[in-house]
């Protein structure tokens, strides 16, 4: 049974870092490139970058400079490192596959308030 759990998410002011993970089971993450996504109220869900099976990395411009993601290949777990975030990165945060993507985690919410 494959399973994707992200956690991590939580309320922090404009300007402050979260770490995202996100488990998987029944999928190896080190053979496929994985993409952390996010959705905002409203609005449809839109890929925030991706982690190649080698490593490589690619973000989408709202992210670009202030997002990192890694991988642990012996957790099998994925990490969206967000900085310098603003009220407008607010949304729902997950993570799949990126070809043939699996069932959705239930996602972790992240707020970015004052």
């Amino acid at each position: 049974q494959v399973e994707l759990v992200e956690s991590g998410g939580g309320l922090v002011q404009p300007g402050g870092s979260l770490r995202l993970s996100c488990a998987g089971s029944g999928i190896r993450f080190s053979i496929n490139t994985m993409g952390w996504y996010r959705q905002a109220p409203g609005k449809r869900r839109e890929l925030v970058g991706t982690i190649s099976s080698g490593g490589i990395t690619n973000y989408g411009g709202p992210v670009k400079g202030r997002f990192t993601i890694s991988r642990d290949n012996a957790k099998n777990t994925v990490y969206l490192q967000m900085n310098s975030l603003k009220p407008e990165d607010t949304a729902v945060y997950y993570c799949n596959r990126l070809v043939s993507p699996l069932s959705w985690g239930q996602g972790t919410q992240v707020t970015v308030s004052s």
